[in-house]
């Protein structure tokens, strides 16, 4: 019988994830994917898994999952302090764990979303070319649920190269962010503000966007609308009350909101292990021509 991991508690949220579903667009589907898409491709590389194959994204800790046959674990992402049986293994670390064992996950001191992954990858049923739950549409492999079996695919023939990997640890305090301007930064009275304004965190954020505090920012023409555009993740909005919003990997694929700025590709990952109430700095990462 080949491996499987049994989840006993999931947490507040734990999904499948991989590099997500691209082409679809047109569609009116969305990339999603793996928020922090570092710590993902990290624990397929700690287990010699391709970065693509599909892991388990943990929100906020407390998993639990049983091993059904021998496997090999790696835990990235928050610090979580994994054990098995009880035992500690340390996070961004491989992890051999027997048939019957437990695998447990605390709540991170720091950050936001762990990735688990198992040599031979998360093999559930793809859903339009991935395996990936996009919150927002619902496709895609369903949340998990306590007493849900995980198969494991057959893992290639290489075999790990690394015990550990050398990682800073996700810190909770000040997080700065790198802004490309606009595109419409226009459509603001000071589109600076963006950048000079210390902005915390929402409790009213999740995969599809983080919503930030703060000082509102003033729309030039408020009375104004924007037709509806394309949209990227690590975009900017801000919608009429002034308050950005940083759209994540489950975004919609258009929005009618004006868009300050993009967080550029270098830093998208950071974004998914902000916390609510954690302070936000944003920084343009070049001269922004004034309006």
């Amino acid at each position: 019988m080949s491996p499987a991991l049994e989840v006993v508690r999931t947490g507040p949220l734990a999904l499948i994830q991989d590099l997500g579903r691209t082409g679809l667009a047109h569609l009116g589907v969305g990339r999603s994917g793996a928020a922090d898409r570092r710590a993902h491709r990290l624990a397929n590389r700690l287990v010699a898994n391709p970065d693509d194959w599909a892991t388990v994204e943990i929100t906020f800790g407390g998993f639990a999952a049983r091993a059904r046959g021998d496997v090999d674990i790696a835990v990235t992402g928050a610090d979580t302090d994994p054990m098995v049986n009880g035992i500690p293994f340390g996070t961004n670390s491989i992890q051999h764990v027997r048939d019957g064992q437990l695998i447990e996950l605390g709540v991170p001191e720091a950050g936001m979303r762990s990735y688990l992954a198992v040599r031979g990858g998360i093999d559930v049923e793809p859903v339009l070319g991935s395996r990936s739950y996009d919150v927002m549409s619902a496709i895609g492999p369903l949340p998990l649920a306590a007493g849900a079996t995980l198969p494991v695919g057959r893992h290639t023939d290489d075999y790990p190269e690394l015990d550990q990997a050398p990682v800073a640890p996700i810190e909770g305090r000040m997080l700065d962010l790198r802004v490309t301007p606009g595109p419409r930064d226009d459509w603001f009275a000071d589109a600076d503000a963006l950048v000079h304004t210390v902005w915390v965190a929402s409790e009213r954020s999740d995969r599809v966007g983080m919503r930030l505090s703060g000082t509102p920012m003033q729309h030039r023409w408020p009375d104004r609308q924007l037709p509806s555009e394309g949209a990227t993740r690590g975009a900017i909005q801000v919608p009429p009350n002034g308050q950005p919003v940083i759209l994540g990997p489950d975004h919609p694929v258009t929005g009618g909101y004006p868009v300050a700025g993009v967080i550029i590709d270098a830093d998208i990952d950071k974004v998914a292990q902000i916390r609510p109430g954690q302070p936000v700095r944003l920084h343009w990462s070049r001269p922004r021509t004034a309006a």
